[in-house]
């Protein structure tokens, strides 16, 4: 006895379900919002570049100085990499501590206390840090700047003679690290918290002790988060202008001078000191330096976000 297969048909493919009206409403300002903000980018862009050209091409007699443009910018670049960089030095030790203690060591309670508390400090304007660095932190540090001239003078940073009031560049950077903290902390934070729970329990199962088990599991699944919370924070230092300009009047030079009378000043805060009494080719001086952060700024945060993207495929998930 014998049996036939009957041929199958094929069976026509079944048509992806119609979207509703408000999935297609949220995808539609979704893509409208993202649009909007590369257009909001190109035009600040564009009209840096615009407005910023006739200084950049301008001769030197005009923008006074004698190399033109480059010379004019370069000190003031020179001051914001140099505030930039302590703050980076200081803020990212201390963050990745406090994310450390946050997401492996506190009690659940404290940690979320203290954690809302990281956060708020991201929300003081920068207003408040300048005062309190000029009041505060300046004198304070008067001290040790002379301590570091007499016995370590020999370094560049610390050549001397050290500043009697206190608002130095390293009074500055040192500002600039707690403002930059709660990023890097939170950032920190959430690649921690993020850690495969296998992991640290195999590092435990082992006979790891806790700061072992972080040392083996956390750490080297946070790298990339730590570097792109420390680029964030970078970004945010660059950037800042009211602090900087209440705690250091600056000069056109360049120094590594750290804790000395005569500092080098940063574009931002350049650009605020002396932007409401500058007129023609001035004002397109200091545009252009805002072109020049703008770009730093710009290339710093592509490398952040490039370094997430590197190690997006590891999760908690998997």
């Amino acid at each position: 006895m014998s049996t036939t297969i009957e041929p199958k048909t094929p069976t026509p493919a079944t048509a992806s379900p119609a979207r509703r009206p408000g999935d297609q409403i949220f995808a539609g300002l979704a893509t409208g919002a993202g649009v909007l903000i590369l257009l909001v980018l190109a035009g600040v862009a564009a009209f840096l570049l615009v407005e910023g050209a006739p200084a950049i091409f301008a001769s030197p007699e005009e923008v006074g100085n004698e190399r033109a443009f480059i010379g004019f910018v370069w000190p003031l670049l020179f001051g914001t990499l140099l505030s930039a960089t302590i703050a980076l030095i200081v803020a990212t030790p201390f963050a990745v501590a406090v994310a450390l203690f946050i997401s492996h060591y506190a009690p659940p309670r404290f940690a979320r206390v203290l954690g809302y508390l990281m956060d708020l400090l991201a929300a003081i304007p920068s207003l408040v840090y300048g005062l309190w660095g000029v009041t505060v932190l300046a004198p304070a540090t008067v001290p040790s700047a002379q301590w570091l001239a007499d016995n370590l003078g020999w370094i560049p940073l610390f050549a001397g003679p050290a500043s009697t009031t206190g608002r130095t560049m390293l009074v500055a950077g040192l500002v600039l690290a707690v403002m930059i903290l709660p990023i890097i902390s939170a950032v920190s934070r959430e690649v921690f918290l993020q850690t495969p729970r296998l992991h640290e329990e195999a590092a435990l199962a082992l006979g790891a002790t806790r700061w072992e088990m972080i040392k083996m599991a956390v750490l080297p699944f946070g790298r990339s988060g730590i570097i792109s919370g420390a680029m964030l924070g970078l970004g945010r230092a660059l950037g800042e202008t009211i602090a900087v300009a209440l705690i250091i009047s600056g000069l056109g030079i360049v120094t590594f001078n750290i804790i000395g009378n005569q500092n080098a000043l940063t574009i931002a805060a350049n650009i605020a000191l002396d932007f409401p009494e500058s007129s023609g080719l001035a004002v397109n001086a200091l545009i252009a330096t805002g072109l020049v952060l703008f770009v730093v700024t710009f290339l710093v945060n592509a490398f952040a976000r490039y370094i997430i993207n590197r190690r997006s495929e590891f999760s908690g998930a998997n």
